[in-house]
């Protein structure tokens, strides 16, 4: 049985005002970051599983190095048209049955439960994700949930517990290996740099004022959850956030965001010299 393709994007909207979070300016990439085509190719490398409970366990089981025992952790899976990363939050309306199933459940627990980046076109789901803390909720008459939730830890699917009434998996969680000899401070740096230039060249085309917080996007944090905010921030092109989301070194992490970054400072640059000498255009 193959992971829910069909959730609607409804799913992630209409959210009550009184639920609504706060959330960044969203930076749009060149096309290259989210053609489909262009991105099955770049993206070929990235772990998947489809729901399907004979061949993910095949697939993993046959791990020459699976995690210990005491690792490992029950974790019920939401599989959502997005990245979730940590740090950030997130606004949904729950109103498939199977998932109103486990926010019953989880409103009466530890309220946490794992994001999964689930491809629409092929069916399949990253096998990273983050945890997804319910930090405010609306239950209504019909049964519905409006939810606001906070990314937390990351995690690898290493195992399928069960597929009904909804997914549960084995997971252990992940966490940054040391970077070595990088200078993350220095990187987080020209990575802020770059994003601050890219949303100034983006509201001047798009005719929008300079907003207050594009000044201080670090707000003082350190270079990992940094690097989670800038990730974040690429709307539009999940396969680009889940290969960000699925690293393990926050200098790499950075470094691909600055090539990223600088990717679509290029583009804006050249867009706004068209636009300067054909303004109408």
């Amino acid at each position: 049985m193959a992971l829910p393709s069909s959730l609607p994007y409804s799913t992630i909207k209409s959210t009550p005002p009184h639920l609504s979070a706060f959330n960044h300016q969203p930076i749009t990439l060149p096309a290259t970051y989210r053609s489909t085509t262009t991105t099955k190719r770049r993206f070929s490398k990235l772990t998947s599983f489809r729901c399907s409970s004979s061949s993910f366990s095949e697939k993993h089981h046959n791990n020459a190095n699976p995690p210990k025992s005491d690792d490992l952790v029950e974790l019920p899976l939401f599989p959502l048209p997005l990245v979730l990363f940590p740090g950030a939050t997130i606004p949904l309306q729950i109103f498939e049955y199977r998932y109103r199933v486990m926010m019953q459940t989880l409103l009466q627990s530890d309220l946490r439960f794992g994001v999964v980046y689930s491809d629409a076109v092929s069916g399949s789901a990253a096998g990273v994700g983050c945890v997804g803390e319910i930090i405010k909720h609306e239950r209504l008459v019909d049964d519905r949930f409006f939810l606001i939730c906070k990314g937390q830890e990351r995690f690898r699917v290493t195992d399928l517990v069960r597929t009904k009434p909804y997914l549960v998996a084995k997971v252990t969680w992940l966490e940054d290996r040391p970077s070595g000899e990088e200078n993350l401070e220095e990187l987080a740096n020209e990575v802020e740099v770059l994003m601050k230039e890219v949303i100034r060249l983006s509201n001047r085309l798009n005719g929008k004022a300079e907003k207050e917080e594009s000044r201080d996007l670090r707000k003082n944090q350190f270079p990992t959850p940094f690097s989670f905010f800038v990730g974040s921030t690429f709307e539009g092109a999940p396969m680009e956030q889940q290969a960000l989301l699925e690293l393990e070194d926050t200098a790499a992490r950075l470094k691909r965001e600055r090539e990223t970054l600088r990717n679509t400072l290029n583009y804006l640059t050249a867009a706004s010299a068209v636009k300067d000498v054909f303004p109408s255009s």
